[in-house]
């Protein structure tokens, strides 16, 4: 079955620079994938569409993809923000019960249907906003029962709404309770639930926290090795607080991508533009820490690494559902340019989960894409609060 998209402004992103504007342009779908594209006065005869669509003069840009999410938890932490505005400090909280362990014992106390729930409001809002790929982590379960309940909630959000969800084991987020003073037993205990929720094809990829405060190199590189002999690729957060030189390990394990990156030395830049991991930047998570420390976006551009884009939605450093306003950030706080900032969010987030068939209006990608009531997509960019999604489109198929 054909459905013809058409009278509406193309930003195909098809090539490596620039917006690849397509105006008065038109696209045809031939069940999930796009089988034409051109201009409207030139579509083909006979195509024998089944629905034809006019898109009134709107802008279409492909689906937006948020390569990095925590959606599966219960519970806040806006106590805590409130209490680090009041001077707290994060091992203040920590000794309150506070951080990722507070998160891991509400999600650890919380229902089956109350975290998918939430996890669901959180999923469809994400979607209402043009995003029709997201990567979901787990990382508050932090045991096997719980990281696999995690997982497997997040595997129903693909099946129940028109997304693609692709699945992170994060299981090697934090040190539970359990196992405190005992890291090694912990990375231990990691390796050892892998084979199972693989198994069970919870797993796209595996990922891990390694930072001062998280794990360190040697006990993060043991936790890629499970994952390279069960043929899982790898993702990493990486010098978000510090260089641990994580990314240079990651890219070892040709990493799809490392996430954070404010730290990143020049030894992790060269290694990434060698195995083209991907950078993904989290602007969110900078503004709600009041971090200082830039990403080095300059040198990035530079070694021609990819730069993604994120939400890095999470209760603790990002409570953040709007893809738009991760945009405008990464624009004024790391100064990115809005060509840059769409593709981050498109292309690029794409390439960060390792999926080549989205991210560009093209024939033979995805039909994911978006009508926004804009006229450039530099405007995206530049709104803040403005909600100019028109419709969007997710496999071909309207989402209602």
């Amino acid at each position: 079955m054909k459905t013809i998209w058409r009278n509406a402004t193309l930003a195909t992103l098809a090539d490596d620079r620039g917006w690849g504007l397509l105006e008065r342009g038109a696209l045809v779908c031939e069940r999930d994938q796009i089988v034409w594209i051109g201009a409207d006065t030139q579509l083909p005869e006979g195509l024998n569409a089944a629905e034809e669509h006019d898109l009134a003069g709107a802008l279409l840009t492909p689906g937006l993809v948020d390569c990095h999410t925590h959606l599966v938890y219960a519970g806040d932490r806006a106590e805590e923000f409130e209490l680090r505005l009041e001077g707290a400090s994060y091992e203040e909280i920590a000794r309150r019960g506070g951080g990722i362990a507070s998160t891991v014992a509400a999600t650890r106390a919380a229902g089956d249907r109350q975290l998918h729930a939430l996890a669901l409001n959180r999923a469809r809002a994400l979607l209402m906003q043009g995003v029709t790929t997201l990567e979901v982590k787990s990382g508050y379960g932090l045991s096997a029962e719980h990281e696999a309940r995690c997982l497997r909630i997040a595997r129903r959000l693909g099946r129940e709404l028109p997304l693609t969800v692709k699945t992170s084991c994060l299981a090697a987020h934090a040190l539970p309770p359990e196992f405190a003073g005992r890291a090694d037993d912990y990375i231990d205990a990691v390796c050892s639930w892998l084979p199972a929720l693989a198994a069970e094809g919870l797993v796209d990829a595996v990922d891990a926290f390694c930072e001062n405060i998280g794990f360190t190199t040697e006990q993060t590189r043991r936790v890629f090795e499970t994952a390279r002999q069960l043929g899982l690729p790898v993702k990493l957060h990486a010098e978000q607080l510090s260089d641990q030189h994580g990314a240079a390990m990651a890219s070892q394990f040709c990493a799809l991508s490392c996430d954070h990156l404010e730290y990143l030395g020049s030894d992790g830049i060269a290694a990434m533009a060698k195995t083209g991991t991907v950078a993904v930047l989290l602007p969110a998570a900078f503004y709600f820490l009041r971090e200082k420390t830039l990403p080095p976006v300059q040198a990035l551009r530079d070694a021609a690494v990819p730069i993604a884009l994120a939400t890095d939605h999470n209760p603790g450093s990002a409570p953040l559902l709007a893809p738009l306003l991760v945009l405008n950030m990464a624009c004024t706080l790391f100064r990115m340019t809005p060509e840059e900032a769409l593709r981050g969010m498109t292309l690029n987030g794409a390439r960060a989960l390792g999926l080549g068939d989205r991210g560009r209006l093209a024939v033979g990608q995805r039909a994911d894409f978006v009508a926004w009531e804009t006229g450039h997509p530099r405007d995206l960019c530049y709104w803040i609060g403005r909600d100019p999604v028109k419709q969007v489109i997710s496999g071909g198929e309207k989402v209602e």
